[in-house]
């Protein structure tokens, strides 16, 4: 099984990110992006139902998007992912043995990283892209200082990408970015409103493929 979904990675440059969301809730999310355009949808484990929005996005977007597991720390985490139909990994830090059994089993794993130290850590340990975590602290020039002797690493710049500043996470470098909030407003979750989240998953798209 070879991974393949870092190739997506890089050529639709985007990831969502969904946190704290009722299966309700995901519903309508999933719907939205998909509409929109989004390919790479990611649901942290530490939601609450995780596995099963995990699944029910399989279910019904299966063909359109991928769907992965965030906030993956240990490889038990990994597994019951992987259990539930998680197509790719993601997580806030670098834990080799994490690392190992995505390689191991052929699934894409995107882990965070701060630090030259731990970025080059990573991708020698097998991640063919790592994420650069946390993003809205760290800052465009910090994106672009790291990128200058690690330009052969693709980074997914993760925290802090809006409609306005996303076009200057490229411009440093970034590979990718991981999106969170500001692809899906509270209150177009809480009523449902699917087109408003596809509107706006279609302008972050846009944004990637200028």
């Amino acid at each position: 099984m070879e991974m393949k979904l870092t190739e997506i990675l890089l050529e639709s440059r985007l990831v969502a990110i969904v946190r704290g969301i009722s299966r309700e809730e995901a519903v309508t999310a999933g719907q939205g992006m998909t509409n929109g355009g989004i390919r790479l949808m990611e649901v942290t484990l530490n939601t609450p139902n995780a596995h099963q929005i995990i699944a029910d996005w399989r279910e019904r977007h299966e063909g359109q998007a991928y769907i992965g597991a965030g906030t993956v720390l240990n490889v038990s985490m990994a597994k019951e992912a992987v259990a539930a139909g998680a197509q790719f990994l993601v997580s806030p830090n670098v834990d080799l043995s994490v690392i190992e059994y995505a390689v191991e089993h052929g699934i894409d794993i995107w882990p965070g990283a701060m630090t030259p130290t731990e970025i080059v850590a990573a991708y020698e340990a097998g991640a063919r892209a790592v994420k650069l975590f946390p993003m809205a602290s760290l800052g465009i020039p910090y994106l672009r200082e790291i990128k200058a002797p690690l330009d052969h690493i693709p980074l997914l710049a993760t925290g802090g990408a809006t409609l306005e500043n996303i076009a200057a996470y490229y411009a440093a470098g970034a590979a990718a970015v991981g999106l969170g909030s500001a692809l899906l407003p509270k209150e177009a979750l809480v009523s449902g409103d699917i087109m408003q989240i596809a509107d706006r998953a279609q302008a972050f798209v846009e944004a990637a493929n200028r």
